[in-house]
């Protein structure tokens, strides 16, 4: 019932990035390259209109991770509390940016709030993906100092950041020079994402200029990857492991580099719709590779005295997990009809649908 609920999990927090990430991105292109009204106006339109529906597969994936591995589930939002307060402020200020910004027609008034659902939205990116470093790199579980634990073995505390910005060390922050890449990567990752959910959902005048941004920020990505790639292995000389004994899990990888080898063709795809539908594999390959990589594994350890947290080691009873799993379904049948209906109603493009006003 453990590898049950771990798919089941991430394939909910999965849905999550890819319908909130375009969000994300969204709010990224809007901050960077919007500049006349009527773009601002629609482009906001775009993630407005779905981002209180895209959030409820968040709220799904802390309530199931909570379930089924509530040790994982203490352990990281104490050890990351600190972060996850900023991720809620962000998640705030970005929501009232798109729900504020229509109530007047003063210009200052508008431009406060786009400046909060753009700034938002990109640090939102950020923040998950240094997360996602964070999750793959390991921390101190135990808070060991000298060969000994301050905390019981699946605690653990980070400050923001260390005085040497490593990640190669016993003590890291939750910011270092390796997360930074990984939420840059993030960052480029919904950029494009978001850019192709405007293509998708609207007429924005920006829209042919937008798929040579993807085509740029691709290449920014692409470089990025093979980096990370890189200096992974300097981090982490068995990331590779997982891959070489399981050869199945290469399909993970090659989702992520199918998506940017199909996004270099964004110029020349007649369908608005497969430009998303890469952003998307890369979205799905990039998840799923890195969570790959330490399976089963769940959150690593950068000492040798404390294990790390695994499936098997985390995971609630057997009894309770098998009692949730047929509520537990009910309940994502529920998010899937809902998701299904509302966007529906959203069917098209948005340029003319009320929002806001």
């Amino acid at each position: 019932m453990e590898l049950f609920w771990y798919l089941i999990i991430v394939l909910v927090l999965a849905v999550f990035f890819i319908l909130d990430g375009y969000d994300f991105g969204t709010g990224i292109i809007h901050l960077f390259y919007a500049k006349k009204e009527k773009d601002k106006v629609v482009i906001a339109k775009a993630a407005g209109l779905f981002w209180d529906s895209n959030e409820v597969w968040l709220v799904a994936g802390g309530g199931l991770l909570f379930m089924a591995f509530p040790t994982f589930y203490a352990s990281v939002f104490s050890g990351f509390y600190l972060p996850l307060i900023f991720v809620l402020w962000l998640i705030i200020f970005r929501a009232i940016g798109l729900e504020f910004r229509n109530q007047f027609r003063y210009q200052m008034w508008k431009d406060m709030w786009d400046t909060a659902f753009g700034v938002s939205s990109l640090l939102l990116a950020l923040f998950f993906g240094i997360a996602l470093g964070n999750i793959v790199r390991g921390v101190n579980l135990g808070g060991v100092e000298n060969g000994i634990s301050a905390y019981e073995s699946h605690y653990f505390f980070l400050p923001l950041w260390n005085s040497s910005f490593s990640p190669i060390t016993e003590n890291p922050g939750v910011i270092d020079w390796f997360t930074i890449i990984i939420g840059l990567i993030s960052v480029v990752t919904l950029a494009v994402h978001g850019a192709n959910w405007i293509i998708l959902k609207t007429n924005a005048s920006i829209n042919e200029k937008l798929k040579t941004i993807i085509f740029r920020l691709n290449i920014v990505l692409l470089a990025l990857t093979l980096f990370s790639l890189s200096v992974w292995q300097i981090i982490n000389p068995e990331s590779l492991s997982n891959f070489i004994d399981k050869p199945y899990l290469i399909i993970f990888p090659l989702i992520y580099f199918t998506g940017i080898v199909g996004l270099f063709f964004i110029k020349t795809l007649k369908n608005e719709s497969h430009g998303f539908i890469l952003s998307t594999l890369v979205i799905v390959g990039g998840i799923s590779s890195s969570l790959a990589s330490i399976f089963p594994v769940i959150l690593p350890t950068t000492n040798s005295i404390n294990e790390s947290l695994t499936i098997h080691n985390t995971a609630a009873a057997e009894y309770g997990l098998s009692t949730a799993a047929i509520w537990g379904v009910v309940g994502i049948i529920l998010i899937i009809v809902y998701l299904i209906i509302q966007k529906r109603l959203r069917a098209g493009k948005v340029d003319k649908m009320d929002y806001g006003h």
